[in-house]
């Protein structure tokens, strides 16, 4: 079964993301509150990191999300502003 560009892509995203959020989560709760890192915590840093690394990188990143909240001028449209997709 092969994978296309844009699936390798979202994996990729996710991955860093899961990794990053782990990471950061790991050092905010060392110095917030003082605790050792241990596997247990790693388990709750993980499950925290993981909703949240999807929600950045496959619902957010989405080249249309920022349209449902924003329209894109016509103006913008006309003089081929690449960072609006076209329809």
């Amino acid at each position: 079964m092969k994978l296309r560009k844009k699936h390798i892509r979202i994996i990729e995203f996710l991955v860093i993301g899961v990794v990053v959020g782990v990471i950061e989560d790991l050092i905010a709760v060392f110095f917030a509150t003082g605790a050792q890192i241990t596997f247990d915590v790693f388990w709750v840093v993980l499950a925290v990191a993981v909703p949240f690394a999807f929600l950045s990188e496959v619902v957010v990143d989405h080249p249309r999300f920022w349209e449902l909240f924003f329209k894109p001028h016509e103006e913008d449209m006309r003089k081929g502003d690449s960072s609006y997709p076209r329809t």
